[in-house]
């Protein structure tokens, strides 16, 4: 049995009630108690109260707070079943009732994690998962988002706490947790809660305590601040603030600058883009700052008036300008804009838009829902969707990574401070995981950070062997067959680095993408994956739960076999998704070869009479169809670039 005492009773928050007992956020109605395992639940009550917590299927516990009115019990949570309660009484009682025994999962990472059945997600068949979604053997808990440059002890939570899986409840809630929960719930035949700490567009280090991002290799700046601060948010203003107006004024001097009052298009320097779409989607690799530019008509009868310009997106942050004139500034990539014009900018005829964008990090650029892409007037819209003109000002991969602001939730241990560490001694069977977007471009970097998290984790809830099952990417970006620098495949060949650690898995995704949108819908079938992880590898259930991979590769002339340690197939007639490369770094797309029993590929490919390597699925969105017996897809790999 494992003993779990949660943290230390300070500012707890009120259960919802006028009782002179608090409790942790945490602890409330319809919550989920991990199973056979033993919980300390900390409060807070009226200096030297005797306090007597009854839990409805044991003995009572009694306590005696100190002289600061602090409080502890410890209860040993029941066999799976429910439902139960819990009242703690002072001469005033609190009553948590609709408690059940179950699994208890811990679901984090950033959008694809974080996407909602509903909401901004819209999963495949939202509308009917969500009128089929009443099922009280599923509860929900999500941690409000927040950021600290020091570990807390006290978190907030969406919703005011635990909830029961209902029609209402489900459409804002991590698609993939609760679609995972239900699987659980209903394979297993017992409660199951999940907790939701996410975050769209973060990095793992974000995640990652401090102590555990000592041996990662970068982020040295950001190390020592936390350190030299050691949690004084004035002093890492400071600090950070420094760092910035240094690499500003560095960019400064090989910036670009357009003036904003005249349009330039058809100029030397500027190409034409359709908006709105982010512009590494279009072909434009790069992090930096773009000018986009667009000529509009203004109608005579706005004249004089106020008008709005509306933006469904732009990532990361811009100015925008009206005839020159700057208008607004914004930050936030999944923030919509609405820019107000003063009146006395306001003339007939032409007008120039400029949005100078800037983009540290991922897809860049103005984008979102067309239709909320409009300038406005007294009820009166026009689309600004279409062509813009845009010139690229500066290419960040010129200079050093720009210092990350101290505000941004991508800040190193962030996330983890405010998100994971006031959860570490709430018990918990698991982890699942969907991260790595925001680390595409440093795969070397990330084969190390990914596992040192996962360690962090393991040591914060005091669970060496506690159980972690993450999503490889999902394939994205424009399809192509053979792409042997890609930089998505590098970063899924990193994430499979944690396999190295015991009691973990990877539910591979490759098959699920879409070219055209980072956050693919079927979520459905990517927790229906990561449940078979959980079933077969901690519950023990007889289930496949990963395809055969290749365990051996060897060369004979101008051919190269693989050896699989099961069997595979192909879903068409032709075996897709392999390249051979040779010794020149020539690559070519490969003729596949399955043998009768599934466990042999043997390629070729023209122009490549000397093979030295072979990868599989090894693009941005790439083509390949070899799955298992089960259908589940073969994990991309490469043999030249083991882990």
């Amino acid at each position: 049995m494992k003993k779990v005492i949660i943290a230390a009773a300070a500012a707890m928050a009120a259960t919802g009630v006028s009782a002179a007992v608090k409790l942790p956020a945490y602890i409330g109605n319809n919550m989920v108690l991990q199973q056979n395992t033993e919980i300390t639940i900390p409060g807070v009550t009226k200096p030297g109260a005797k306090v007597t917590v009854t839990p409805s299927w044991a003995a009572p516990v009694k306590a005696t707070a100190d002289a600061e009115g602090n409080f502890a019990v410890t209860l040993t949570a029941p066999a799976a079943g429910g439902p139960f309660s819990i009242i703690f009484d002072d001469g005033d009682t609190v009553a948590i009732e609709n408690v059940l025994s179950g699994e208890v999962w811990l679901c984090s990472g950033q959008s694809n994690m974080e996407m909602p059945v509903v909401g901004w997600g819209r999963v495949m068949d939202c509308d009917t998962e969500v009128a089929l979604a009443n099922n009280p053997n599923v509860r929900l808990l999500q941690v409000h988002k927040n950021i600290s440059t020091a570990p807390l002890e006290t978190v907030d939570f969406n919703g005011g706490g635990w909830m029961e899986c209902t029609s209402a409840t489900v459409p804002e809630f991590s698609a993939c947790a609760y679609f995972y929960a239900r699987e659980l719930a209903d394979k297993l035949g017992v409660p199951v809660g999940v907790i939701d700490t996410t975050w769209g567009g973060t990095s793992a280090e974000a995640w990652t305590p401090l102590a555990y991002l000592e041996s990662v290799p970068g982020f040295d700046d950001e190390k020592a601040d936390l350190k030299e601060a050691a949690g004084d948010v004035a002093k890492m203003q400071e600090l950070n603030g420094a760092r910035y107006n240094e690499w500003k004024a560095k960019l400064a001097a090989d910036e670009k600058v357009a003036s904003k009052d005249v349009y330039h298009g058809g100029e030397e320097g500027w190409s034409k883009m359709q908006l709105p779409g982010n512009w590494e989607s279009k072909g434009m690799y790069m992090d930096g700052i773009v000018y986009f530019q667009r000529n509009v008509d203004i109608p005579a009868d706005w004249a004089g008036k106020q008008i709005t310009i509306h933006f469904p997106g732009i990532d990361d942050e811009d100015v925008t300008y009206f005839n020159g004139q700057e208008i607004a500034r914004g930050w936030g990539w999944n923030t919509e804009r609405a820019y107000k014009v003063p009146a006395d900018l306001v003339k007939a005829g032409k007008a120039v838009i400029t949005v100078v964008v800037t983009d540290t990090g991922g897809e860049g650029g103005i984008y979102g829902d067309a239709s909320k892409m409009y300038m406005e007037c007294e009820g009166e819209r026009k689309s600004l969707t279409g062509n813009w003109d845009y010139m690229v000002s500066s290419d960040f991969s010129k200079f050093p990574p720009a210092p990350i602001t101290i505000g941004s939730s991508n800040y190193p241990t962030v996330l983890y401070n405010a998100m994971v560490n006031p959860l570490r001694n709430f018990p918990v069977k698991g982890c699942i995981w969907y991260q790595g977007c925001n680390n595409v471009g440093r795969a070397d970097q990330y084969a190390v950070l990914f596992p040192q998290m996962v360690k962090g984790w393991r040591d914060a809830f005091n669970n060496p062997d506690m159980p972690f099952y993450f999503v490889q990417l999902a394939g994205y970006l424009a399809p192509k067959f053979c792409q042997p620098e890609s930089e998505w495949a590098a970063l899924r060949n990193s994430q499979l680095a944690v396999l190295n650690l015991d009691n973990t898995g990877v539910a591979a995704a490759i098959d699920l993408g879409n070219p055209v949108d980072i956050h693919p819908k079927n979520k459905q079938e990517v927790a229906r994956r990561l449940s078979l992880l959980a079933r077969n590898k901690t519950y023990g259930q007889d289930v496949a739960c990963e395809a055969p991979k290749c365990i051996k590769s060897s060369v004979s002339g101008d051919k190269m076999t693989l050896t699989f340690n099961g069997p595979v197939h192909a879903t068409s007639a032709a075996a897709l998704g392999f390249i051979l490369g040779d010794k020149s770094g020539n690559w070519q797309p490969a003729k596949a070869e399955i043998s009768k029993d599934g466990t042999i590929v043997t390629l070729t490919a023209p122009g490549i009479k000397k093979p030295v390597a072979a990868r599989y699925d090894w693009a941005d969105y790439p083509n390949g169809n070899i799955y298992s017996s089960d259908n589940l897809p073969v994990v991309p790999f490469a043999t030249d670039k083991k882990i």
